[in-house]
């Protein structure tokens, strides 16, 4: 299926630092939460993410990211996941987050 441009720009992918993580042991499937900050104008939003092949809490805080932060909130077991955090998957298909290769300014929009 083709989209055009407008139909791309109306997906609101922002940049963002993960500030906390934590275990998701009530989530069907392994999980890990998190609270990303996308700086002033978004603020810090929650997400549940299937990241636990390649990532661990404690290895995640200070992580820039980039997630969909205008799908609307979406309840996940106990976690209200208010954005989609974004990931390729690896051979094995598990997931492999996507971020930026050098520091950027939080809440970027990507483009």
């Amino acid at each position: 299926m083709t989209i055009t441009y407008d139909d791309f720009a109306k997906v609101d992918i922002r940049l963002g630092r993960i500030t906390r993580a934590e275990p998701f042991p009530e989530a069907r499937k392994p999980a890990i939460k998190l609270w990303v900050d996308f700086g002033g104008e978004i603020g810090e939003k929650r997400s549940s993410a299937q990241i636990t092949a390649h990532y661990t809490p404690e290895g995640l805080v200070g992580r820039q990211v980039l997630a969909v932060v205008n799908f609307p909130p979406r309840q996940i077991g106990k976690v209200m996941s208010e954005v989609l955090v974004l990931g390729v998957p690896d051979a094995a298909g598990e997931v492999v987050l996507i971020g930026p290769g050098h520091e950027v300014p939080l809440g970027g929009r990507l483009f």
